[in-house]
């Protein structure tokens, strides 16, 4: 299948609520401008690199969402452009988004990821580091980020009780984040091979890649 036959399939398959976020990594000019003409306009990347190449070269009506490890002192190649970063896993990178967002009078939307995964290679925020974080006061001088949501990823297993039980935290976290912060209303957790799953523990984003863009080279 076409990448606009597989874009308009899981389209179709998703709930109004959920946006899809169409994981672009590794993948050349060309396929993104087919999911393009397709009418698609949220692409994921996980090199700060790598996106400000394509955005570079893409149309500038794409939303641009960096889903990857952020490193620090990468920020200020992608402040200009990016639409959404999903991986904040500390406050010192929340106040370099927000110092290099300032430069360009821009705010940026970002989510805080949650490490939710029996993995150790994941990262993001524990329960009391991120209620700690909202709690402290720390986040209300940075007038030039929005958090806009949580994110996370479940361990990679066959195991789907472990997946439920892992997005099920990621949501109890996200409600009682929601109650202490206006504005949150993106919880993104879900990729290919789970993202059914995602949905059904209450999702309202997920990152395809492989079953738009087909196996990943």
């Amino acid at each position: 299948m076409s990448i606009r036959d597989n874009l308009t399939k899981i389209k179709e398959s998703l709930p109004s609520n959920v946006t899809l976020v169409a994981v672009s990594k590794t993948k050349p000019i060309a396929s993104i401008q087919e999911a393009y003409e397709a009418g698609h306009r949220i692409f994921g990347e996980n090199k700060i690199q790598e996106m400000t190449e394509k955005w570079e070269t893409l149309p500038k009506d794409i939303h641009w969402h960096m889903i990857g490890h952020v490193q620090r002192n990468k920020v200020k190649y992608m402040a200009q452009f990016v639409s959404l970063i999903h991986g904040v896993d500390s406050l010192k990178l929340l106040k370099e988004i927000n110092k290099q967002a300032k430069k360009y009078d821009r705010t940026i939307s970002c989510l805080l990821q949650v490490h939710i995964a029996e993995e150790e290679s994941k990262f993001g925020f524990d329960e009391t580091e991120l209620m700690d974080l909202i709690s402290s006061g720390e986040l209300e001088p940075l007038q030039h980020i929005k958090i806009t949501g949580l994110m996370g990823m479940a361990t990679f297993t066959e195991d789907s009780q472990q997946i439920i039980k892992e997005f099920r935290t990621l949501k109890s976290l996200f409600d009682k984040v929601e109650a202490k912060l206006s504005g949150i209303k993106d919880l993104s957790m879900g990729m290919s091979g789970d993202y059914h799953i995602a949905i059904d523990e209450g999702s309202t984003m997920v990152r395809l890649g492989s079953s738009i863009f087909g196996a990943r080279n």
